[in-house]
């Protein structure tokens, strides 16, 4: 059965991420800022709940980005980790949220601002004023500057009343002390709340590789590591379900040494930027080698994989507007192994450039005012081009609009268990533009062929040394955009005596930023 979950893998690995920031996708009440109602208005587009149906988008899994009450627009700098912004709405908003999340089968993360608070948090206030206090050493105090920068030569010494504390991203989110043995109980009471009393599913937890740091050594260090792996410990024994993701931002080689057991899962940054670089140039060799130590390095599947988020040029500003390259690059993202994670309004085409406000605008829902994000007066400007078609209205009536490719490709791997959780064997293409591999399970084979360039290939003869595959007997069509002449009517590989193929071709040539997903029985 493949709407099962999988059995040797998380649950996690059958989910399709949708990351939220609340501010900005649909606002209830018209004040110009979206809220957890507006949210929850929307989840039939993200998930209707009925499995029959394919006209939503088939998103099993939500990320809000923060939700907790903050002096600033995007939340990262908490003033009270176990409160709703009222901005957003209230805890029971939330509760609510939850409900009607769980009730269509979409699992709910909430993004966990472990490393820092606001200097406008109660405990940073009293640990300001009264070095005495119960909270000086929940954060890092010195009388004299120790004078050395961060490590991006940012100043992360910041003076108050006669003396400094330790911020590492700037002077208005001073680091917690991990140090402090009250100040991690704290924390690990903050996160049962959300767990026990609201019912997350888990964390996106935000910039864990500073979490500890010891003079000048200020990421990656090794007790950062085993502080999670008992923060993990913890919230296994209140909820073994839970899912920990971990964004650290760095190389696969450092992101790897997290997943081993201080959290199940973590971005694969290396990934997503060579992916992006492919769907620009219409290449696979960047993919191709940010591949090879990931499969080496992860246990099975336990990775984020992603496009673009909330701290990056939108990806369709990146690729110069390309719908063509843009639909090669959610191929790539919805095809791979790991946990895959949409940035909202990716999946129509949204763009954006730094400064950060600028990747954050509202969702284009229409072509209507304010793209129908509000009624009010938007909080921030939206992107001129929803009155252009890039708006989910217009999208969802168009087959080949980047929507309507999004929603094929999800509705695909939710119904289709290799791409949740197969493993993935690669295949040799004669074309340098041409991405092609397996994913393999007991159950099931499935073939997927992506022409990254935005003309047709026709030298692309696929060759695999050897795989699992046995007798072939039929090909079904799983997915495809692009138009493919025949379809249906292509020749099976060829199986050598160790389950390969030789210069395989199902087509003379593949369409532009096309892409072939088929079953092999």
């Amino acid at each position: 059965d493949d709407e099962a979950p999988t059995s040797e893998l998380p649950w996690w690995n059958d989910r399709v991420f949708y990351e939220i920031f609340v501010r900005s996708f649909y606002d209830s009440d018209g004040d110009g800022i979206g809220d957890l109602q507006g949210v929850i208005s929307q989840l039939d587009y993200l998930n209707d709940g009925d499995p029959t149906t394919d006209t939503d988008l088939g998103i099993t899994g939500i990320w809000l980005m923060p939700i907790n009450p903050s002096p600033s627009y995007h939340g990262y700098d908490v003033t009270d980790y176990y409160g709703v912004n009222p901005e957003y709405g209230t805890i029971d908003d939330m509760r609510q949220l939850m409900e009607e999340a769980h009730a269509r089968g979409i699992a709910v993360i909430i993004d966990f601002v472990l490393n820092h608070s606001s200097t406008e948090h109660p405990w940073f206030l009293e640990s300001a004023e009264n070095s005495g206090s119960v909270y000086t050493d929940w954060y890092v105090w010195e009388d004299e500057n120790p004078g050395f920068r961060g490590p991006e030569n940012q100043v992360v010494w910041h003076s108050e009343n006669d003396r400094y504390y330790y911020g590492v991203f700037w002077s208005g989110m001073p680091d917690l002390n991990y140090q402090s043995t009250s100040l991690s109980a704290q924390m690990l009471d903050a996160s049962r709340f959300w767990i026990e009393d609201i019912g997350v599913d888990g964390f996106r937890l935000d910039a864990i590789k500073f979490l500890i740091s010891d003079g000048d050594r200020q990421e990656n260090l090794p007790e950062t590591v085993e502080w999670f792996q008992d923060y993990r410990t913890f919230l296994q024994s209140r909820n073994p379900e839970n899912l920990l993701v971990g964004e650290v931002w760095d190389s696969t080689q450092q992101v790897a040494t997290y997943t081993d057991n201080a959290v199940d899962i973590a971005f694969e940054f290396d990934l997503a930027t060579a992916i992006v670089r492919g769907a620009a140039f219409g290449i696979t060799s960047s993919i191709e080698s940010a591949l090879d130590p990931i499969l080496e390095l992860y246990p099975q599947g336990q990775y984020a994989t992603f496009l673009t988020n909330h701290d990056q040029d939108r990806i369709m500003s990146q690729i110069r507007g390309e719908v063509g390259a843009a639909k090669s690059a959610a191929s790539v993202l919805l095809t791979l192994p790991g946990v895959p994670f949409i940035y909202y309004g990716e999946e129509v085409g949204m763009v954006g450039v730094k400064p950060d406000e600028d990747i954050r605008v509202p969702m284009q829902w229409t072509d209507g005012e304010n793209g129908g994000f509000t009624e009010g007066t938007p909080w921030r400007a939206l992107n001129p081009d929803y009155v252009d078609g890039v708006n989910v209205a217009v999208q969802t009536e168009d087959p080949d609009s980047l929507l309507s490719h999004y929603r094929g490709l999800i509705h695909a791997r939710n119904d289709n268990i290799a791409l949740r959780s197969g493993e993935i064997i690669r295949i040799d293409s004669g074309s340098g533009n041409v991405l092609a591999f397996l994913r393999h399970t007991e159950e099931q084979s499935v073939l997927v062929i992506i022409n990254m360039r935005n003309r047709e290939v026709d030298n692309y003869g696929l060759t695999l040394d050897a795989s699992p595959l046995t007798a072939l007997t039929a090909l079904d069509v799983i997915y495809s955009n692009g138009a493919f002449s025949g379809e249906g009517e292509f020749a099976l590989p060829e199986l050598n005596a160790d389950g390969g193929f030789s210069e395989y071709m199902p087509f003379v040539e593949l369409p532009g930023n096309s892409t072939l997903i088929f079953e092999l029985n």
